[in-house]
């Protein structure tokens, strides 16, 4: 038996568990604020760093053995030629850069040809626009870049001693927009293209590498991304997708291949595992519900989904397409939602609520179907986030997804996923693992529902859907 740490260093917060090598279980928790304003689109490093060692603090790490890192997502710390910080890390939720973006994506040929380059279309958060961003608003000092990271990567290379060797992790790779999952390798053409010159890009470890070793003799995994860390935390498998419930949503699964998508519907992300995690994003999700209760003078998401189980399959015919402030998938921009199927008989606030529930979950059914249309199986669907917890989504979920309902416990799966690939470099660096297989640790407590009997009711109420959405939007989809 042996303990590792797991550091997830969010966007907010550091989160560290400290866990068992053999069976992944806590043992110990930390936790710390970052010392940065909310929402901020740009930070210091530093604050990163502070907020580890604060979360660190009361004996937490005592007797680990190894730390893995996850971070935020798409953030970018450009550094000179020293190492020093050239300016402010930029994170992932600053949105400066959607011209930049637009930009990158006219400059080498279209969404096509990104697709095929990288695996993915160009997204103001990530760090390929970003690096584009700097260019025409801060010349100066992005002539002055020669290395960049993303946060992941810089805390690793702190925990080691800043030495001279910078790495990171293909998961955390295929988010820039310059590295290719198909190819395995990074496309240094489009850096220079989007910042004007090429840079120092950290070297790619495999999923059980090792990126190095403290002088105190504590091994740093390779490190990886939110997304990646989450699915190793969640332990998926093929056959595996992951329904994220936020304002917005996405549906992810676990592929043996990346793919690559003209439309650009699709963002090839590597794992952290050695596979794919496809992924195709929603604009809409929860937002569709919490418009809809406002709509009705209804006070929580509780009391809507309530609501909405008092009607039945198809809410009385109607149906909402909840594109509220436009949707990625379909592309369509620029669109609003629509209400269809007003009748005398279904203009009651229950048949309003379940035709919210039924939209949002049809639009997710849609996203998941990009990825079952290119040969992604999907068997289990994970739903993540708090509207995973509602009676109604449970209710529907299995039917319209067609597949067995996952809903794991409110659990640190990021920073457990962290922890789990640094049980696995050190299982192969003892020589008790192999690099082909992560550490078999127990799978999440989870609540699981089945379509059941109820399978041929969700086919309609998605054929009830798809037929609205093909009349308003025909060709939404490209077909």
């Amino acid at each position: 038996m042996g303990i590792v740490a797991g550091l997830d260093s969010s966007s907010g917060f550091t989160r560290i568990v400290v866990c068992d090598t053999d069976t992944g279980a806590v043992l110990r928790q930390g936790y710390a604020a970052h010392p940065v304003e909310p929402k901020a689109a740009e930070v210091d490093p530093q604050a990163w760093l502070l907020s580890l060692g604060e979360a660190a603090t009361g004996g937490l790490l005592e007797g680990v053995q190894a730390i893995g890192v996850c971070a935020q997502a798409h953030g970018l710390v450009p550094l000179d030629q020293q190492g020093g910080t050239v300016r402010p890390a930029l994170v992932g939720n600053d949105k400066r850069a959607q011209v930049a973006a637009a930009d990158l994506v006219e400059a080498l040929g279209g969404r096509q040809a990104w697709a095929e380059a990288v695996g993915c279309v160009p997204q103001a958060a990530q760090p390929v626009a970003k690096l584009r961003w700097l260019a025409r608003t801060e010349p100066d000092a992005a002539r002055r870049i020669a290395a960049v990271l993303q946060p992941q990567d810089w805390l690793v290379w702190q925990l080691l001693g800043r030495p001279a060797r910078r790495t990171t992790d293909r998961g955390g790779a295929s988010g820039t927009g310059y590295w290719s999952a198909a190819t395995g390798q990074y496309r240094p053409d489009l850096v220079e293209l989007a910042l004007g010159h090429r840079v120092a890009l950290p070297e790619v470890l495999g999923p059980a590498e090792a990126a190095g070793v403290t002088p105190e003799g504590l091994l740093i995994s390779a490190g990886t991304g939110e997304t990646m860390a989450a699915a190793l935390g969640l332990g998926l498998g093929f056959g595996d997708a992951v329904v994220s419930l936020g304002a917005s949503g996405s549906v992810m699964a676990v592929h043996h291949e990346a793919l690559a998508d003209p439309q650009g519907m699709i963002t090839s992300f590597a794992d952290a595992a050695g596979t794919h995690l496809p992924v195709v994003h929603t604009s809409n999700a929860v937002r569709a519900l919490r418009g809809t209760a406002e709509m009705l003078g209804v006070e929580s998401l509780e009391e809507l989904s309530a609501l909405a189980l008092k009607s039945t399959p198809g809410a009385s015919g109607l149906v909402l397409l909840p594109y509220l402030e436009g949707e990625r998938t379909p592309p369509l921009p620029h669109t609003a939602g629509t209400l269809s199927g007003l009748r005398r008989e279904s203009m009651k606030p229950e048949h309003l609520a379940r035709a919210a529930f039924e939209g949002m979950l049809c639009a997710l059914a849609d996203a998941m179907d990009v990825l079952r249309q290119r040969g992604v199986a999907v068997h289990r669907v994970f739903l993540l986030g708090a509207a995973a917890e509602l009676p109604a989504v449970q209710a529907v979920a299995p039917a319209i997804f067609g597949a067995q309902v996952v809903v794991p416990q409110p659990a640190d799966y990021t920073a457990l996923g962290a922890a789990r690939q640094a049980a696995w470099a050190l299982g192969v660096a003892h020589g008790t693992l192999t690099p082909q297989a992560p550490p078999a640790w127990r799978g999440a407590a989870a609540q699981v529902f089945e379509p059941g009997e109820e399978l041929a009711v969700g086919q309609a109420v998605r054929q009830q859907y798809g037929a609205t959405r093909d009349q308003l939007h025909p060709g939404a989809f490209g077909a």
